[in-house]
């Protein structure tokens, strides 16, 4: 999906206009991937426009950061009031916001520690991340040939930009075969998650989701949706899960900031239940979703009013 450029972006704690955020060639995180951040939706409500847990996704971002001993020149309330900022000066009521920490310019080594760390966040217009009609028909997935990460060699809990080059090799090979996404497994031939989303199998009644340390970025999302789940008195079990559960289960979702709830109609060519939204993917959708329409009521305080800058 193409961006869509808007005015302004936060550059450093500034607001600058879009053509001039800019990062020297020589920054650490271009040569080593050593950047973390964060993908963030603010929807249109019958409040107005609200991000969507934006304090959590704050608080993920600095945990990130912590991993990498990376320490972030704004407070986490410098960093929610500028993407108040960059919403509401780029006038959008619904937007999609990327802030980045990175570090900088200062060392051809692999030792980041001598280079500042910048920041930005960009806002700007995306929508339906695996195709339009995907919230409501499904998509085609398959399993990868491309691994995850395996345990202890990098930190799969951060978002950090060097881990996605696993998720690329995933998602470009799904592509190149005609699927929409790619589920990536542990080393163990165990199920992790997509190539950017957190996954869901139920069957017979409950609905089961990799755990923490199945190599998966422990999504806002995902936490979500198991409160979503409890609301509907479904039962929620985070197990290991062997391959072949995708091909027998009666439904599949993926979850995820850029994905939301999204149904997935077939693995490997195989339909999962009748081959589209099963009923209880719906009731969750309606139920996330019905946030931001206002027919379910925010009792859990996910939505953030964007304030005018």
């Amino acid at each position: 999906m193409s961006i869509n450029a808007t005015e302004w972006i936060w550059h450093d704690g500034e607001l600058v206009p879009w053509a001039d955020a800019k990062v020297h060639v020589l920054a650490h995180g271009l040569h080593f991937g050593s950047s973390i951040f964060e993908g963030i939706r603010v929807y249109e409500t019958a409040r107005g426009p609200c991000f969507f847990r934006l304090r959590e996704h704050v608080e993920r971002m600095f945990d990130s950061a912590r991993i990498y001993r990376m320490e972030i020149p704004f407070t986490r309330e410098e960093v929610e009031r500028a993407c108040h900022e960059v919403v509401a000066r780029n006038g959008l009521r619904s937007a999609y916001i990327r802030p980045v920490a990175y570090f900088g310019y200062g060392t051809l080594g692999l030792d980041p520690a001598p280079c500042p760390v910048g920041m930005s966040i960009a806002a700007v217009e995306w929508g339906r991340y695996l195709g339009s009609d995907a919230i409501e028909n499904g998509v085609d997935v398959c399993v990868s040939s491309w691994a995850r990460l395996a345990p202890n060699t990098v930190p799969t809990l951060a978002k950090a930009g060097g881990n996605y080059l696993s998720s690329q090799l995933i998602t470009t090979e799904a592509k190149r075969h005609g699927y929409a996404e790619g589920i990536g497994l542990c080393t163990d031939g165990t199920i992790s998650e997509g190539a950017g989303e957190n996954l869901f199998v139920l069957r017979d009644g409950v609905v089961r989701t990799p755990g923490s340390a199945a190599s998966i970025l422990v999504g806002i999302t995902r936490d979500s949706v198991k409160h979503i789940c409890a609301d509907l008195d479904l039962e929620v079990r985070e197990e290991s899960l062997p391959r072949e559960i995708l091909y027998l289960a009666d439904e599949v979702f993926m979850t995820g900031t850029a994905a939301e709830i999204t149904p997935v109609r077939s693995v490997d060519r195989i339909p999962v239940g009748s081959g589209g939204r099963g009923p209880w993917t719906q009731r969750i959708q309606e139920r996330f979703f019905g946030l931001f329409d206002g027919s379910v009521e925010d009792t859990r305080g996910w939505l953030t009013p964007v304030e005018e800058a």
